[in-house]
């Protein structure tokens, strides 16, 4: 497959990820809401959404993708997480949670950089 079309399926692969993230984002954001009020149902209801677009992405991604380089790559959600609790609900951040979203990091890089060479 040529560089430029596998290229654009990474990106397609790590905004679903970000959208998987978001799942969780909202979760917690309807949490704050009284069951079953009109804001709760929204909310949850932007979840299914999220969570079936994302479904989409993940199995269109992975007819171009290998399974261990995507599934490596999803780790990235938790270094979402991360960053979204900084930001929306500023969540303390403890020095091992900065560098265990570092060793992620390096660890997609790794595998993915590996996993590209075994597959050229």
């Amino acid at each position: 497959m040529q560089k430029k079309n596998k290229f654009a399926y990474m990106v397609l692969m790590h905004f679903g990820f970000f959208l998987y993230t978001c799942y969780s984002v909202i979760g917690k954001i309807a949490s704050r809401f009284d069951a079953m009020s009109l804001p709760f149902i929204i909310a949850y209801g932007s979840v299914f959404v999220i969570l079936f677009v994302y479904a989409i992405l993940w199995q269109q991604v992975l007819k171009v993708i290998p399974l261990t380089t995507a599934t490596a790559n999803k780790t990235i959600t938790i270094v979402w997480g991360i960053v979204f609790g900084i930001i929306l609900f500023k969540e303390h951040i403890s020095l091992h949670m900065y560098l265990g979203a570092l060793l992620i990091l390096i660890g997609i890089i790794v595998l993915s950089s590996e996993n590209e060479a075994n597959h050229e």
